[in-house]
């Protein structure tokens, strides 16, 4: 389907770019939890964390308004009767909800804990890197269904 329409395509750049946006950003966030777990200094820690809300992680859910709206304007190659369009919608409600139930308010908790006492512990530090591991492995279990299109 790609270079067919104009629209599909510039949907298509959306859902690329979004997608490499979300594993940069997942990338840095288990980064800078991984510092935590390597005995990061205060300074550091405080600019790793910085105490807002991280609205960039929240780019995965352009994603899936990309990967519907591709279906809907599609053809039959990339309709939602596509196992592989199954398993990237399954894989995005996976991250989706382990991102706003577990990693967000975990990440939000080791920010105000690193607000209040300069630092966070070491086993915090490894829940995030653990939590980002969940989060990369959802997000490479999709990228390997939209490469096969099985």
């Amino acid at each position: 389907m790609i270079a067919q329409s104009v629209p599909y395509d510039l949907v298509f750049l959306v859902h690329i770019l979004s997608a490499l946006a979300v594993v940069a950003v997942f990338v840095v966030m288990r980064v800078s939890a991984n510092a935590i777990v390597r005995g990061a200094s205060d300074d550091e820690q405080r600019r790793k964390f910085p105490d807002r809300r991280n609205w960039a992680a929240r780019v995965l859910h352009l994603l899936v308004i990309t990967g519907l709206t591709m279906s809907i304007i599609g053809d039959h190659s990339v309709s939602l009767s596509q196992p592989w369009i199954g398993v990237g919608i399954l894989c995005y409600l996976a991250a989706a909800g382990h991102l706003e139930a577990r990693t967000l308010p975990l990440e939000r908790t080791m920010t105000e804990v690193i607000a209040h006492d300069g630092h966070a512990s070491v086993e915090r530090g490894r829940q995030l890197v653990r939590s980002m591991d969940t989060l990369l492995a959802i997000i490479a279990v999709a990228l390997i269904a939209m490469l096969v299109q099985f």
